[in-house]
C-alpha cells in the first residue's frame, strides 16, 4: 500500500475481529510509532500489548475501578466495564512518558505520543488490519493506572484496539477548503 493511500483512506474501525495481528504485522506497528515526530529525541512513550487472558483481566481492572468511583455501580454498569476489552483480540496501550526538559514541554512530549498512537493505527490499515483509537473514563482513571503499572509522569494517552476488520468502511469524504485558511498572503 502507498503511504498516501493510507494516510488518506484510513478509518476507524468499531467492529474487530479476529485474529490478532501477527508477531511481523505488530513489529510493524511498534517501528511506525518510534518514527514519531519527537523533539530532543526524548521517546516520551512505551506501549502495553494485551490479549487473550490478559483481555479479561483488563476488563476485571476496569470493573474494579468502577467500584472504586462508585461503590453503588449497577451490575450492567460494571458488565459493561467487563466487556470492553473483548471488543478486540489486541489492545495497546499508549502510554506518554513525560519529564521535565528545559527544551521539550510536557504537551510536546504528549502530543509526541499521540503521534505514536496515531502511526500505528496508520501501519494497522496499510496492513490490512482494523484498528479503533479509544479513550474515555478507563484512560483517565488513577487506579487504572496503577494497575496497569503506570509511573509518575505517565499517562494513557489511547487503547488502540486491533483485530480484522468486521467490515469495510469508507472515509468520509470532506472538503479540504472548510478546514485551510491562508494567513500573510
Amino acid at each position: 500500500m502507498q503511504a498516501l493511500d493510507a494516510l488518506i483512506n484510513r478509518v476507524s474501525c468499531p467492529k474487530l475481529e479476529g485474529p490478532a495481528p501477527t508477531r511481523v504485522q505488530l513489529d510493524n506497528l511498534f517501528k511506525a510509532a518510534l518514527r514519531s515526530p519527537d523533539h530532543g529525541a526524548l521517546r516520551p512513550w512505551r506501549f502495553l500489548v494485551t490479549e487473550g487472558e490478559g483481555l479479561k483481566r483488563m476488563g476485571q481492572l476496569y470493573a474494579d475501578a468502577a467500584r472504586a468511583d462508585d461503590p453503588e455501580a449497577s451490575a450492567a454498569r460494571l458488565e459493561k466495564c467487563q466487556n470492553m476489552p473483548l471488543r478486540a483480540p489486541m489492545i495497546i496501550t499508549v502510554i506518554a512518558v513525560t519529564r521535565e526538559h528545559p527544551k521539550v514541554p510536557h504537551g510536546e512530549q504528549l502530543i509526541s505520543a499521540g503521534c505514536a498512537a496515531h502511526a500505528i493505527t496508520q501501519a494497522a490499515y496499510a496492513q490490512g488490519l482494523g484498528a479503533m483509537w479509544r479513550t474515555g473514563d478507563m484512560a483517565y482513571n488513577a487506579h487504572v493506572e496503577k494497575g496497569l503499572g503506570l509511573s509518575e509522569g505517565e499517562s494513557i494517552v489511547g487503547y488502540i484496539y486491533l483485530g480484522q476488520p468486521g467490515r469495510d468502511k469508507d472515509a468520509p469524504k470532506l472538503d479540504v477548503d472548510q478546514f485551510v485558511s491562508r494567513w500573510g498572503d
